[in-house]
Parts: C-alpha cells; structure tokens; sequence
C-alpha cells in the first residue's frame, strides 16, 4: 500500500524543540539534514519502499475556478506557512505499522547544530480499495 509522508513548514502538534526556519540555518545544518533524507531514501530504494519525493518552496498560491470563460482566482501567498507542505515522500510498503515506523525515523532528520528535529509528518494513506484498514 502506498503512502505519503508529508513534511510541514510548522504545521502538526507543538513541536518537541522549537529550532529556527532552514533559512537561518548554517549551510554545513542545511547540507546535513538534505543528506539525511537522501540516505533515508537510498536505503528505502534498496528495500523497494521508496516511490518518489520532492521538497517545496514556501511560495505559491490557492487558485479555484471562478466559472467557464473565466480566468482562475488566485490567492496568496499566505503568510501563515505552518499549513503549508515544505516536502513529501511516498512509499509502497506491507502495512500501516511500517509506514508510521518510517516516518518516525524520517522526524529524526537532523537540524540546528546536528541534534534530531523530531518534526512532525503527516501519513496519509492513497485511496484506494484498502484503505480504510488503515484508518
């Protein structure tokens, strides 16, 4: 069953640590925490877990349609960035169990002066057949 791992600006529980935003970051934190989850996906590809990833900029944009012939309303960026998604991950694995174990290594990424981030990611389950076994 595949999954989506989805790491947030801020968003989640109150957060074990609070560590500044990657933009105060050192680069040498920044170059650490990258490798981090290159290495936590390398070793998902040798597993056959691993589906695909990609990490996203604070900046965008809600956009909904205003009607036929109409062009799209748009909206934001909002300054409020704890909703929004900073990244994500998907996986293909056995069960519910093993998509929360590896997101909770993945919360393990490093940050600010090397120490764990603990962050919060958000599984979610793609529908499908299954899915509500998960729930």
């Amino acid at each position: 069953m595949k999954y989506l791992l989805l790491k947030h600006y801020r968003g989640g529980p109150a957060p074990v640590w609070e560590y500044p935003p990657m933009d105060r970051w050192t680069p040498e934190e920044v170059d650490a925490h990258v490798q981090y989850m290159q290495d936590f996906a390398d070793r998902l590809r040798e597993s056959g877990e691993f589906v695909d990833s990609q990490g996203l900029t604070p900046g965008g944009a809600f956009v909904r349609s205003d009607g036929e012939g109409r062009p799209p309303v748009t909206d934001g960026p909002f300054a409020e960035t704890k909703d929004l998604i900073a990244g994500w991950m998907i996986i293909d694995v056995e069960s519910w169990d093993r998509a929360v174990q590896l997101a909770g290594e993945l919360s393990a990424a490093p940050g600010p002066g090397g120490k764990p981030i603990h962050e919060w990611l958000e599984v979610r389950p793609f529908l499908s057949g299954t899915h509500l076994a998960a729930e």
